[in-house]
């Protein structure tokens, strides 16, 4: 980033100019860009000859490439990331894409899942590329747990959160499990739950059966452990990715990028490294723009990601959404539609949580 923004501080007007031009112009239509196209759009008339000493010293200096034998010019990753740190001109969102956005919230089936499959669905379309958007683990302090037994080798956990919210797991119980231990480990669990989040819980509960183990029942514990591994695994408590327009990404593909695109898909498909992608957002508020190989996420695809994290009414980080493209995305457009999307969710997000307490 420093190394973009001294080489954008050495340039002239007439460099900036025609740089700016060739990467714009590139990414509205993902054609190589040559001079005659440039001087067309210049603000002051310049030759073609002219234009292209130009663009052969921004090549020299790394920010411009030849493709194959073509005489246009595409920007480069490090030209990209110049463009977007200091020339780039975000767009105000259209109205259209706000209301597209704005309409996801007039759905009929409720819930926070349900919501983000919407937002979703709308930025994929509105973008015409693939939207990733990183559901909340449900976090809420929990109220109650009852452990229910289903037969000799199975049994039912029933959690109850502070704000409604009610999920019923099945497990594994250890063998020779009592009626009266399952009473023990739910007393055990439920007096250490209160003001406790199931994460908070998991972590004291481990504590305190360290601390307690000569008090409590072997067969209780190895019903608490039992619990907490299943909690461990995963589950809805745990952050969902969801990814919506996949085949957007097959638009004006080329035969050089396919095989780009299948390893993109496949990263999609398993979902990896969510918490990275977190991290991502987590690293600064607002719209963070990774392009290319600077994408650790989807670095073998080489594709670009465009992500904000949303906040819960106390202003902590929750979630994340996204748009992943190509690298001649139209960065500016998309900046605002992603952040507004994300400010929105978040909104509505703590609202509904207002609500239920």
């Amino acid at each position: 980033m420093e190394d973009t923004a001294r080489i954008l501080a050495e340039m002239n007007d007439r460099s900036r100019e025609v740089f700016r031009r060739v990467v714009e112009t590139y990414l509205d239509t993902g054609d190589p860009v040559g001079s005659r196209t440039v001087s067309r759009t210049m603000s002051e008339k310049i030759s073609p000859a002219t234009i292209r000493n130009v663009m052969q010293d921004l090549e020299m200096l790394g920010l411009l490439d030849s493709p194959h034998t073509s005489a246009g010019r595409v920007p480069t990753q490090l030209g990209l990331r110049m463009f977007v740190d200091g020339l780039m001109e975000v767009s105000t969102l259209a109205v259209e894409d706000r209301q597209a956005i704005d309409a996801t919230t007039g759905g009929n089936e409720p819930g926070v899942n349900s919501l983000l499959d919407r937002v979703g669905q709308a930025l994929s379309g509105i973008t015409h590329s693939a939207s990733l958007v990183l559901a909340p683990k449900h976090d809420a302090e929990v109220r109650h747990i009852d452990f229910v037994s289903l037969a000799h080798d199975r049994a039912l956990v029933v959690l109850v959160f502070s704000d409604g919210h009610v999920e019923n797991r099945i497990f594994t119980p250890p063998p020779g499990l009592t009626p009266s231990a399952m009473r023990e480990a739910a007393n055990f669990v439920n007096a250490l739950a209160e003001g406790r989040t199931l994460s908070e819980l998991r972590d004291h509960m481990r504590k305190e059966i360290a601390r307690r183990r000569q008090e409590i029942d072997q067969a209780a514990q190895g019903l608490i452990e039992a619990g907490i591994a299943m909690w461990e695994g995963a589950g809805d408590t745990r952050e969902r990715l969801i990814v919506r327009g996949q085949s957007n990404l097959l638009d004006h593909a080329d035969e050089a990028d396919l095989d780009r695109i299948r390893a993109l898909f496949d990263d999609l498909e398993r979902k990896r490294d969510i918490a990275e992608f977190l991290e991502h957002a987590e690293q600064g508020e607002g719209v963070r723009i990774f392009i290319g190989s600077e994408n650790k996420l989807f670095s073998l695809s080489g594709s670009s990601l465009v992500v904000s994290p949303y906040m819960n009414a106390d202003r902590k980080i929750i979630g994340a959404v996204g748009v992943i493209g190509p690298t001649r995305l139209n960065y500016g457009r998309i900046v605002p539609i992603v952040d507004y999307t994300a400010q929105l969710v978040g909104r509505l997000l703590s609202g509904e949580r207002k609500d239920q307490t």
